[in-house]
């Protein structure tokens, strides 16, 4: 008898891309709940149907397809709940990415304080800061009206004040939102969120309220100038989000009314999901998890106690892929390709993929292309989010990657590689992690459906996490090396197997090397480290009777490269190089 108390109801949980809508069926099974399949179609927010219901029913079409089961009527409405016949759901969930990315302006008292907390609070969803408005801002009240006036953004977000303290200074920051609220023609006029001087409400209904297309109130971002808790508000924002893209996209007041309301920004969901994990760990490493689509990068990181959301639009490999070139050079993407490919090249081939998210590669030199600019844009991504990252948090070095385990991956950019060490490879190279950690590929990008589900039923992603939905990749040993000689030996390592048979690896700096362990398996692992070499345990410090490592499609992978991954600048030994690399990890 199954120990879990599943109630047995089926669930559908439909994602809205930027590019593509997926739609995933999850049941019980033999007592317990399953990922049974899914269904894709191209999302449908564009022209010719610029509405996202199609695209949803037609995911749910390829879905009714595969499992057997009919879940839309003759009209193409859902059927919910479940029939006597076998047909229909219980529930269903939505998590949306689709649409331009939000406008948003943020105001606030003091740089450092208030209007960074309004920065990472906006930084948790799909939008773009277009103008910041402050105590120590140089314009005139009437330029900053002009600029909201031209800017016409979707979103303001207001915070500034502790609990209880002065309010003057924010009442004067008021001012120029209400009146650019009034000048603004009514559908054009922003969604409001306040989180700052509880205190400062009704003057904020009354400055602010009238004038704007919705007003939503958060606790204060900043209680106290040493406390900063930005859940709350990120929890606002999110309703938020799905509020303004009712208004934006057709179709999405349909999904919300066949959910139920239980509609969320993907990006939102996966920081839901990744705090649950955190806690489920409870380790004294923090839980990563990455996602590298077309609307967004998205990176979610939990610790003990806290954890980070970044969204990045701007390194979204779809519509706005375009924009990633006012963050890098040609030149700097095209250091992770194999292939010798021209600048020009480069340029035609982002700007065909951005009028064509849906394209997939066809030729070699297309995939090299598209994996060298998902590297690019990941490793931008986690740049920025380690700005994020508590200070107080195990790290080897403070410039370098924390430590993190496990490592959970997904998006169109990692579910499309054809190998399971291709997705690593560019894992490794974008992310550079070090010390000892699992790697965990969401192929069939379900951690943001989970973190929805969970507000619906508790049971349902604990149960899918432990169904081996997600793939392992396997564990990596990523050293740190103080200084050392290409093709010098700085580690040895001894993998003893359950059986008692053992494999070695004598692992030279500059190169990745795999030892065998299935998925499944786990082995014990014996290291010796060099002098100066550090896999989280100090340098020249490995574990004293070694450590339990656990296996997956690729074993143990161990990255010599070195951190910070330093790329050679003479193009043919650096193509070489990767040439190599791929390799070692199953690929060409």
């Amino acid at each position: 008898m199954p120990t879990s108390l599943v109630d047995g109801n089926s669930l559908l949980a439909v994602d809205v891309g930027a590019a593509n809508t997926r739609a995933v069926l999850f049941d019980v099974v033999e007592g317990e709940y399953r990922f049974l399949a899914l269904g894709t179609a191209p999302t449908t927010a564009e022209a010719p149907f610029k509405d996202v219901s199609e695209g949803v029913r037609n995911a749910i079409a390829s879905l009714q397809a595969i499992v057997g089961r009919t879940m839309l009527d003759a009209s193409r409405g859902l059927i919910t709940p479940s029939q006597a016949n076998g047909s229909g759901v219980d529930a269903m969930i939505v998590t949306l990415s689709a649409g331009p990315t939000l406008k948003a302006v943020v105001v606030g008292l003091l740089k450092d304080v208030s209007i960074e907390s309004a920065r990472r609070l906006t930084a948790s969803t799909y939008a773009r800061v277009v103008d910041t408005i402050g105590l120590n801002d140089q314009r005139k009240p009437e330029q900053q009206i002009d600029s909201i006036l031209r800017l016409r953004p979707d979103l303001v977000v207001i915070t500034g004040g502790t609990d209880g303290g002065a309010s003057r200074s924010i009442h004067k920051l008021l001012d120029p939102i209400g009146l650019a609220g009034f000048l603004l023609p009514e559908e054009k006029r922003p969604a409001v969120l306040f989180a700052g001087n509880h205190k400062m409400e009704e003057d904020v209904k009354s400055l602010v309220g009238s004038f704007s297309s919705s007003l939503h109130f958060a606790p204060n971002v900043r209680p106290s100038l040493e406390t900063e808790d930005l859940d709350p508000a990120e929890r606002e924002l999110a309703h938020m989000f799905v509020g303004i893209r009712k208004r934006q996209i057709k179709g999405v007041d349909l999904l919300d009314l066949w959910s139920g309301g239980h509609i969320l920004p993907t990006a939102y969901a996966t920081g839901r999901m990744v705090r649950f994990l955190a806690k489920v760990y409870a380790s004294s490493k923090g839980i990563l998890s990455v996602d590298l689509g077309a609307s967004a990068a998205v990176i979610a990181a939990g610790f003990k106690g806290s954890s980070t959301l970044n969204v990045y639009p701007q390194f979204g490999l779809g519509e706005n892929l375009v924009d990633l070139l006012n963050y890098t050079t040609l030149e700097d993407i095209l250091r992770w390709s194999s292939l010798d490919i021209s600048t020009g090249v480069l340029r035609d081939y982002i700007h065909q993929k951005a009028l064509y998210p849906n394209s997939i590669s066809a030729t070699k030199e297309d995939l090299a292309i598209s994996q060298s600019i998902a590297r690019q844009a990941l490793y931008l991504a986690m740049q920025s989010a380690r700005l994020d990252f508590p200070r107080k948090i195990a790290r080897i070095k403070p410039n370098l990657t924390p430590l993190f385990e496990p490592i959970l991956a997904g998006g169109s950019a990692l579910s499309d590689a054809s190998r399971p060490g291709q997705s690593l490879l560019l894992l490794l190279d974008s992310l550079q992690p070090v010390g000892v950690t699992t790697v965990i590929l969401d192929q069939n990008n379900l951690l943001p459906l989970l973190g929805a589900a969970a507000s619906q039923n508790n049971i349902l992603p604990v149960q899918v996490m432990e169904s081996g939905a997600f793939l392992s990749v396997g564990t990596v040993v990523s050293p740190v090396v103080s200084s050392a000689a290409y093709g010098t030996s700085i580690l040895r390592a001894k993998l003893t197997y359950e059986n008692g048979t053992e494999a070695r690896v004598d692992l030279k700096y500059g190169s990745l090397e795999t030892l065998p362990l299935s998925s499944g398996e786990v082995g014990k692992l014996t290291i010796q480290l060099m002098r100066g070499v550090d896999i989280g345990f100090g340098p020249g410090r490995p574990p004293r009777d070694g450590f339990t490592v656990a296996g997956g499609a690729l074993g143990v992978v161990f990255d010599g490269r070195g951190r910070p991954l330093n790329l050679p600048t003479d193009g043919v030994r650096r193509r070489e190089l990767i040439k190599k690399w791929n390799w070692s990890l199953g690929g060409e």
